[in-house]
């Protein structure tokens, strides 16, 4: 479709670039400031919400473009709907006009046919499968309601942090967050189907931050939310007025959302405490198409856990779970509240990361409950603490047993919510499938499936029972000597066999 060899426009003059803004409508529109190497799917993205698309031709060399609309009305649309609001691409405002010139002429006028029929049934096709309805172009068929998706989830992404990223591509009205198959999700309502579709042409694929994080972007097929709480899970920008709840995620959902255990869902995150980039190694979107100023971070790495059990917990417990997330530096369990326990992770980073995950779900039979703390650091107990009282408190600053103390460790890549199938790895050659089986069964443990990778026999994949035996499985066995030097490693998997 890029063809700057351009023939005659009305068999006489050569397609004008003009740098004047042209008054009078016309069905060519053209485009000004481009990125030097955008492509025709960037393009027709600004415009495909608008309706059909004739022709296309982009002027690389010059930063420019041409666009033939099927119809005047499409391009007087268009036009109107971007003097408000100009449109950008990789964050780089596009500046949009009519051309002087009524239609367009392209030397391979055929192959450009076919190639925008194509492109255009797909946005149509693409249009209907939202709504399962007739669609001309994308606007009248798809919704203003997004589906958002967050892959690799390394650092927590909060409803604020959706709503700076997506605001920028026009008035976001609500947004509700979950999390269903492991997986943090989000509903996400712009003002019109345009902004919806736009924030997705540029946010689909896209990191929040460097290497993690990944957006995945979809029309949902609901027309609108209906949000009855503003929490830190649901909120309706547009109703201040909406109480707060109880934090039940069933109750402030509005659609018809299947049913969720408590632990599926991440935590309340406290509003206004989001990432800086301070303490984002790398971070911003790369290519930078997102340019996101987040909140000050929480300034304590200090966590509250509480509704322990305290027949079960013990400091090493709490030290390998959240380990999964972070480095532990120390942990005590109240000598007077022994289900209330104090997590000292490294950051406030890795202290949101676990809080994200753990918050609701079940350990030891009890739901237990994960909140920033307001200490800053975990005291050690004086000199004349009693031997109980020394013992609830564990400094755990010089373990071998952290998993993130390299920089640009891999661990960083595979962190995922807890789930009923774990991650194995650092197997000796030496031990086989029924050993492994055996292992987790006489500890009390019922593998549902169990698989090792083709590729490499050194870790394995282990379904138990349940996601609460997972967990306590990976508290029991994570570092267990399996022969004279090596020793296994437990995670949390994305997969299931």
């Amino acid at each position: 479709m890029n063809n700057s060899n351009l023939s005659t426009v009305d068999g006489t003059d050569r397609l004008c670039v003009s740098e004047r803004a042209q008054c009078v409508p016309s069905q060519v529109l053209h485009l000004r400031q481009l990125p030097a190497d955008v492509s025709e799917q960037e393009v027709l993205a600004l415009a495909l919400p608008f309706g059909r698309v004739s022709k296309l031709i982009t002027l690389k060399a010059k930063n420019q473009g041409f666009l033939e609309m099927a119809s005047e009305e499409a391009a007087v649309t268009m036009v109107n709907y971007y003097t408000s609001a100009p449109p950008t691409i990789r964050n780089q405002p596009i500046f949009i006009q009519y051309s002087t010139h009524r239609e367009l002429k392209t030397d391979n006028l055929t192959n450009q046919r076919m190639a925008l029929h194509a492109i255009n049934a797909a946005a149509v096709h693409s249009g209907n499968m939202a709504s399962g309805g007739e669609g001309r172009g994308l606007a009248p068929s798809q919704s203003p309601v997004l589906r958002i998706i967050v892959e690799n989830l390394f650092y927590p992404v909060t409803l604020e942090v959706l709503q700076q990223i997506f605001s920028k591509f026009g008035s976001v009205l609500k947004i509700i967050t979950f999390t269903r198959n492991n997986q943090f999700q989000a509903l996400l309502q712009f003002s019109d189907t345009v902004h919806a579709h736009h924030a997705k042409a540029s946010l689909d694929g896209q990191n929040i931050y460097n290497g993690c994080c990944t957006l995945r972007i979809d029309f949902s097929k609901l027309s609108a939310l209906n949000v009855k709480y503003n929490n830190d899970k649901s909120r309706d920008f547009t109703r201040a007025d909406l109480p707060t709840g109880e934090l039940d995620p069933a109750a402030a959902f509005g659609v018809a959302l299947p049913p969720y255990g408590a632990a599926a869902f991440p935590p309340t995150f406290h509003q206004h405490t989001g990432l800086s980039m301070a303490a984002v190694p790398g971070s911003l979107v790369s290519p930078p198409r997102v340019s996101l100023q987040v909140a000050p971070p929480a300034v304590h790495s200090v966590l509250l856990v509480s509704n322990l059990n305290p027949e079960s917990v013990t400091p090493h417990c709490l030290f390998i779970l959240f380990g999964v997330y972070g480095d532990v530096q120390r942990v005590k369990i109240l000598f007077n509240k022994k289900e209330n326990a104090l997590v000292q992770m490294s950051d406030a980073t890795q202290a949101q990361l676990a809080m994200s995950h753990l918050n609701g779900q079940r350990l030891h039979g009890n739901v237990i409950r994960v909140m920033l703390s307001k200490h800053p650091v975990v005291q050690l107990p004086r000199g004349g603490a009693g031997q109980e009282e020394q013992a609830l408190t564990r400094d755990f600053s010089g373990s071998a047993l952290h998993r993130f103390k390299k920089p640009g460790s891999k661990n960083f890549n595979n962190i995922f919510p807890p789930s009923a199938t774990l991650h194995l790895s650092n197997i000796p050659s030496s031990v086989s499938e029924d050993e492994l089986k055996d292992l987790f069964s006489s500890a009390g443990f019922t593998v549902k499936a169990f698989k090792f990778f083709q590729k490499d026999r050194k870790m394995a994949l282990m379904q138990l029972a349940s996601v609460e035996e997972a967990i306590e499985a990976l508290i029991a066995l994570h570092d267990h000597q399996l022969d004279h030097n090596q020793h296994l490693r437990v995670s949390f998997s994305k997969s299931t066999i």
